[in-house]
C-alpha cells in the first residue's frame, strides 16, 4: 500500500524508519470489534476493558477513555452489549445479538488479535534501553533490502538471508534468547 512516497504494510512498521509505527493501531471499526470480543469473555467495566486492550497489545496500544466509552455506548445503542450499575460502576455484558455479531465477524476479530500479538512482539524495540541500537538495526535492514533490490536472483537472496540468519544466531547465542 502506498501512502505518499512511503511504502506501508498493514500491521507492520513503516519501513521508512523501521521502528516507527503506522499512524493507528486499530483500523476503522476495529476498536468496536475488539471491545465486543473482550466483553464476550466476561462482564467488565470500562477501565478493565482499557487495561485488557493494553495487555493484549503488549503495552503498545493504550486506549483512552475518549475512545473506549463512546464505543461502548455505540455497542449498547446497537443492542450488542448491555450494562447495569454494580457497586457504583457500569458493568458491560454481551447480548445474544453481540454473540451473533462476533460469529459473523469471527475472522476479523481473530485478525485483530493476531496483529496485536505481532505488535506486542515489537514492544521491546521501544524501551528506552533499546534506543542505542535502533539506528544500527535500521541500517542493517536497509542494507539487506538494498542488496537485493533491482537484482533479483536466488543466489543473492540466499546470501543476504544467510548473513541475517548468522547475525540472529550470534545474538541468540550471546544473549540466550530464542525467537
Amino acid at each position: 500500500m502506498m501512502c505518499g512516497h512511503h511504502m506501508r504494510f498493514r500491521g507492520y512498521p513503516n519501513w521508512e524508519g523501521m521502528m516507527n509505527w503506522p499512524g493507528r493501531f486499530f483500523g476503522p471499526g476495529e476498536v468496536r470489534l475488539a471491545l465486543l470480543s473482550l466483553v464476550a469473555e466476561g462482564p467488565s467495566h470500562g477501565y478493565e476493558l482499557m487495561k485488557k486492550l493494553e495487555e493484549r497489545s503488549g503495552g503498545v496500544y493504550r486506549a483512552s477513555a475518549g475512545t473506549v466509552y463512546p464505543t461502548l455506548q455505540q455497542l449498547e445503542d446497537e443492542g450488542l452489549i448491555a450494562s447495569d450499575m454494580q457497586e457504583g460502576r457500569r458493568i458491560y455484558r454481551i447480548t445474544a445479538a453481540g454473540h451473533k455479531e462476533l460469529e459473523r465477524r469471527d475472522e476479523a476479530v481473530r485478525h485483530i488479535w493476531r496483529r496485536a500479538r505481532r505488535w506486542g512482539d515489537w514492544r521491546s524495540a521501544f524501551d528506552p534501553e533499546a534506543a542505542e541500537i535502533r539506528g544500527p538495526a535500521e541500517r542493517l535492514i536497509k542494507a539487506a533490502f538494498k542488496a537485493v533490490a533491482g537484482e533479483f536472483s536466488e543466489e543473492r537472496i540466499a546470501r543476504v538471508r544467510g548473513i541475517l540468519e548468522r547475525a540472529l544466531r550470534e545474538l541468540q547465542e550471546e544473549f540466550g534468547r530464542k525467537e
